[in-house]
């Protein structure tokens, strides 16, 4: 039985739903250019930060000011908030009272005066996370992705429908939707210019990111979230993680229809110690289309290797190519289009027009588009970990809950799960 919103045909119509959205009247009240913006930051790691610098960089459009952050770890977010207040420090009012540690920290922000919160954790807690940042009639800005696992996409798109319906705001992570070389890019796809998409390639080949030593005094659970990149409850592998981005811009190409299944394959070949979890360190991933068509992902967290973050997508009529983010040309016959427009800060954008949406009172609600994608990069995983041909329906339906019990207790053991063996690790 398809999942009756991650179905093709529903997703798209939630997506025409969702567009006229973003030009209907809020039901909830605006914030004009002379209401003070609230905002609070859960999860102050760097992108965390990030969020809340480029949040509070909108003061031009009205007074925004930063009220509340909360994080696991005091360290991290005494560094980020230090960071942010050197920057932003009239508009930073964030005093001891408002610093919240622990896993109830969310529920500490939300029975705060707050607006708009900043959902930058560790993606294995953000379906929870919006899920109580919708109930409290919050607006949010939702780093992507935005789960690890099928049954968590259910779950945020349970809280992303009761968003539509309460007019509450959802700006996604996936900043490539910013970028105005990008937007012009796939606005002449969509319009046509190379004619029907019969297949998008595309890279996302990096080096491996930081890993954290094991200290004395951490405990099992403690030292997981610390190198939460490595456990794939909490980061949902590096495809998911990182390569959702070039995941994203493949749904993109093909006009975010579903595809029909995902053949896929990966392991571990450099990153083998311990120290690294149980996630691979490589994958490809052949998505099957309609009529045909293909979408193919590569991508890689490997050192001593060559980077590249690319994009190309073939029509019957001329191509696309998108080199690590700097050439944008498009291909067509005799016709060679090249984008030189406004060069823009994609992290910023994101922000300004949000935040600009909600002072407008008509927010910009992403959410169902930040699930599809981050479903997209699930499926991929999935086929990948199984060696297996997996639909998109059944993807969509896993009951594969990855979250160790709950609720989390920093006394208990949490081994590492087993690395995936394809041919061996079952589809749930």
């Amino acid at each position: 039985m398809q999942h009756p919103i991650l179905s093709r045909r529903r997703f798209l119509q939630n997506s025409a739903a969702f567009a006229a959205l973003a030009s209907a009247p809020a039901i909830l009240r605006g914030a004009p250019s002379d209401k003070m913006l609230k905002i609070a930051l859960v999860g102050c790691g760097g992108r965390g930060s990030g969020a809340a610098n480029q949040a509070l960089s909108t003061y031009q459009q009205g007074p925004i000011k930063l009220v509340a952050m909360a994080d696991m770890f005091e360290e991290r977010l005494t560094t980020s908030l230090n960071n942010l207040n050197a920057k932003h420090a009239d508009r930073i009012d964030v005093p001891k009272e408002r610093q919240f540690l622990g896993f109830d920290g969310i529920d500490k922000v939300l029975a705060t005066d707050v607006d708009v919160v900043l959902l930058t954790t560790p993606p294995g807690f953000r379906p929870e996370h919006f899920e109580k940042v919708v109930k409290a009639g919050k607006h949010a800005f939702c780093e992507k992705p935005i789960a690890t696992d099928a049954p968590g996409v259910r779950r945020f798109l349970a809280a992303a429908a009761e968003s539509k319906a309460k007019g509450l705001g959802v700006q996604s992570g996936f900043c490539w939707r910013s970028k105005y070389a990008e937007r012009e890019v796939y606005k002449r796809v969509h319009e046509g210019m190379i004619g029907d998409v019969r297949a998008a390639y595309g890279t996302y080949l990096g080096a491996s990111p930081w890993v954290k030593e094991r200290k004395p005094e951490w405990n099992d659970l403690e030292y997981m979230l610390r190198n939460w990149m490595y456990y794939c409850w909490l980061s949902g592998d590096h495809i998911v993680e990182q390569a959702v981005h070039t995941v994203d811009k493949l749904s993109w190409a093909f006009g975010d229809v579903a595809p029909i299944s995902a053949t896929g394959q990966g392991g571990r070949q450099q990153r083998v110690e311990d120290q690294f979890g149980h996630v691979y360190d490589h994958f490809t991933i052949v998505y099957e289309y309609p009529n045909s068509a293909r979408g193919i992902i590569a991508c890689r967290q490997q050192q001593g290797c060559a980077n590249d973050v690319s994009d190309h997508v073939l029509g019957t009529k001329g191509f696309v190519r998108q080199t690590s983010g700097r050439m944008n040309v498009i291909e067509a016959g005799s016709e060679r289009w090249k984008f030189d427009g406004e060069k823009n800060d994609m992290y910023q954008t994101e922000h300004d027009e949000f935040v600009a949406s909600l002072r407008a009172g008509k927010p910009l609600n992403f959410a169902d588009k930040i699930a599809h994608s981050t479903m997209l990069a699930i499926l991929g995983r999935m086929s990948a970990y199984t060696g297996q041909t997996i639909t998109w329906e059944d993807a969509c339906n896993s009951k594969e809950d990855l979250r160790p019990p709950m609720p989390l207790d920093f006394a208990a053991k949490y081994p590492t799960p087993p690395v995936p063996i394809p041919g061996r690790t079952k589809f749930i």
